[in-house]
């Protein structure tokens, strides 16, 4: 990893992350104090003396990938959280603190190397993500463009308990742990809405609704006044129909949609953050697997694997929904769930358009330019235009093609920090399964 002044890419072939992208060859990207300074003919783009000069010999050059829903604490390896309340207080210690902000460090650090630049924490514990953001705002390390939400708010026998959220028993309580996780430093509020997969007890009810719809709301106000948007897990309608009507911003996950919600996307109960619509965060990669493998690869039970195929379906039916409706819809991994690592955001653009039906060219915008405006981020990152972030990513073949391009990135670059070789940390038995998965077909 170095950070340089002025860096000058010549001879790239530029994607530049528009929604009607397309491929530029012979360009020149010069890259000053972190930011893209000039973009032109690779021959009429002058670098500063002292300028580091690299030549791509027309590989692609494009915005690095927003990956807005992870999880740091897991590699995705699919093994028990176990006792996670308890293990979480023995490390609410100093010691405790330090271990737990250099394993997300490492995770955050592998989602970089894979080529995502700016990541969207989903909850962690212990406020670890927060203390990392900050070493990598401060350049203690070099990482990702980080948006930590802390730990999230759940319920008694919610989702994420003791692991990655505090459980909120009242309204009251919910607004108070909200300006608690705030006081923080928190960039956003996670609440959990619904359940998931894992504790759902019967077939048929995932994402059975946990938190209420008052609980919801008093969460939302409090973080609203704070001038912080809400994002939710939420895998059913009923869940999805809550937690708009209480004032969440982001459906994470999501459910098939009704006529009542897609008006409440719309912004029909006027209850979200002033001046901001609506979205949904399509994650496909935590629930395919569900689908795909038997579930003595996934380690789930019969009840599991029949609700795993309901929220699959849901997620999918949501993205469709929403595009038909005009509703925006972000991509995010979920990494750390079962098979979803902290390197394959690559695999959710490319479900995106495999299961959704976009064109890769709409998955790869969707990846970059619309995750960034959904973030609040699309005059800083996103696209590869003079006056933004240096938030770059080289790959060697048309991703526009063929997202699998998406897979082995040549060079990163964040904030102008650059990785000259980024090396991921693969698990083989996880690439062989996800790699037959990604063989099979949509039906």
């Amino acid at each position: 990893m170095r950070v340089q002044d002025a860096f000058v890419f010549r001879n790239a072939t530029v994607l530049d992350g528009t929604e009607g992208m397309a491929p530029r060859a012979g360009r020149a990207v010069l890259v000053e104090e972190g930011r893209i300074a000039a973009i032109g003919p690779t021959n009429e783009v002058t670098a500063p003396i002292g300028a580091r000069e690299i030549d791509l010999d027309g590989a692609f050059l494009l915005p690095g990938l927003i990956n807005m829903h992870v999880h740091l604490c897991g590699s995705g390896r699919p093994t028990s959280a176990g006792d996670a309340g308890a293990l979480m207080k023995r490390l609410d210690n100093p010691v405790g603190r330090a271990i737990v902000r250099g394993l997300l460090r490492k995770r955050a650090q592998q989602q970089l190397a894979s080529g995502v630049t700016t990541v969207r924490g989903a909850g962690d514990p212990l406020y670890g993500d927060i203390a990392v953001r900050d070493e990598f705002n401060a350049g203690k390390h070099v990482g990702p463009r980080l948006i930590a939400p802390g730990t999230g708010v759940t319920v008694p026998g919610g989702h994420g308990a003791g692991l990655f959220a505090q459980i909120a028993e009242s309204p009251e309580d919910a607004a108070e742990l909200v300006r608690e996780i705030a006081a923080h430093g928190a960039d956003v509020i996670k609440l959990f809405v619904t359940g998931g997969v894992f504790d759902a007890e019967k077939v048929g009810e995932p994402g059975v609704l946990r938190m209420s719809e008052e609980v919801a709301r008093a969460a939302c106000e409090a973080a609203h006044r704070l001038g912080l948007s809400v994002m939710a897990h939420v895998e059913s309608t009923e869940g999805v129909r809550v937690a708009l009507r209480a004032g969440v911003d982001t459906i994470e996950h999501g459910a098939p949609m009704t006529p009542e919600i897609v008006d409440l996307y719309r912004g029909g109960a006027g209850t979200q953050l002033e001046g901001r619509a609506p979205s949904v965060t399509c994650t496909i990669s935590p629930a395919l697997p569900f689908v795909k493998l038997p579930p003595e690869k996934t380690h789930s039970t019969e009840v599991q694997k029949a609700n795993g195929d309901i929220v699959c379906e849901g997620i999918v039916q949501s993205a469709r929904d929403a595009l038909a409706a005009g509703i925006p819809v972000g991509l995010g991994t979920d990494s750390s769930c079962p098979f979803v690592t902290q390197y394959d955001m690559w695999r959710e653009v490319a479900y995106f358009a495999k299961y959704v039906g976009v064109s890769n060219a709409f998955a790869l915008h969707t990846a970059t330019a619309v995750n960034a405006r959904l973030l609040g981020l699309g005059d800083e990152t996103g696209t590869v235009e003079v006056g933004k972030s240096a938030d770059l990513i080289v790959v060697d073949a048309n991703p526009l093609d063929d997202l699998s391009a998406l897979r082995d990135v040549r060079h990163v670059m964040c904030r102008g920090a650059f990785v000259e070789h980024p090396r991921v940390k693969h698990i083989a038995e996880l690439d062989e399964e996800l790699d037959w998965i990604m063989s099979q077909p949509v039906a």
